[in-house]
């Protein structure tokens, strides 16, 4: 089995029936197949928070692979773009939590590393379907999953509640209903991402 990967860390699960421990064991492990662990903070998280985070979800996962955590910066192998982007997300995400606690935290910084994929949110934080995913974005941020009224896709949303903040209009249509582009902002995320 994989060092971190997802069945490893599910096999270290505190308690693996939960959304919350199934989302970060999802992130971490994408997270890890998309960049060199050896570059990366993971999931953008300093050591110390990411440590907390493994012995509040994966007790003894960190110790049993006895691997020493990497350093370095924040959205690593992007380009600085990106690294605005994944700040950016992460910004919003933190503004709108219903709490300040270290699992809001910890699941702004996992959705915001997750936006970086190619895939729907929900792949790439490992759900198993959108469903979950839109139950902890309810849970744990209720404002932000309230706005999207429209049952716009994650992604989607949350880059056009970025758009929104810097004004910028992307579909000029006066309302989305008639935009070209509506099929694919829209309704369900099932099979690969457009």
């Amino acid at each position: 089995m994989e060092i971190l990967s997802y069945e490893w860390l599910m096999a270290h699960a505190r308690n693996p029936a939960d959304h919350l421990t199934q989302a970060f064991a999802g992130v971490i492990h994408t997270s890890r197949r998309n960049h060199s662990l050896e570059t990366m903070e993971i999931l953008g998280l300093a050591e110390d928070s990411f440590e907390s985070l493994m012995e509040s979800y994966f007790p003894g996962a960190l110790q049993n692979a006895g691997m020493a955590l990497p350093s370095g910066p924040a959205a690593p192998g992007c380009e600085a773009m990106r690294g605005e982007e994944f700040g950016d997300l992460l910004d919003l995400l933190l503004e709108y939590r219903s709490s300040p606690d270290k699992e809001s935290e910890w699941l702004a910084f996992a959705i915001a590393t997750a936006c970086m994929g190619n895939d729907h949110l929900y792949q790439d934080m490992g759900l198993p379907n959108r469903q979950i995913l839109s139950g902890l974005l309810e849970a744990y941020f209720p404002v932000l999953f309230a706005r999207n009224s429209g049952n716009m896709k994650w992604k989607k949303f949350f880059y056009k509640q970025l758009c929104d903040r810097s004004g910028v209009r992307a579909c000029r249509a006066p309302s989305c209903a008639v935009c070209g582009d509506y099929l694919k902002c829209f309704g369900p995320e099932e099979g690969p991402a457009n």
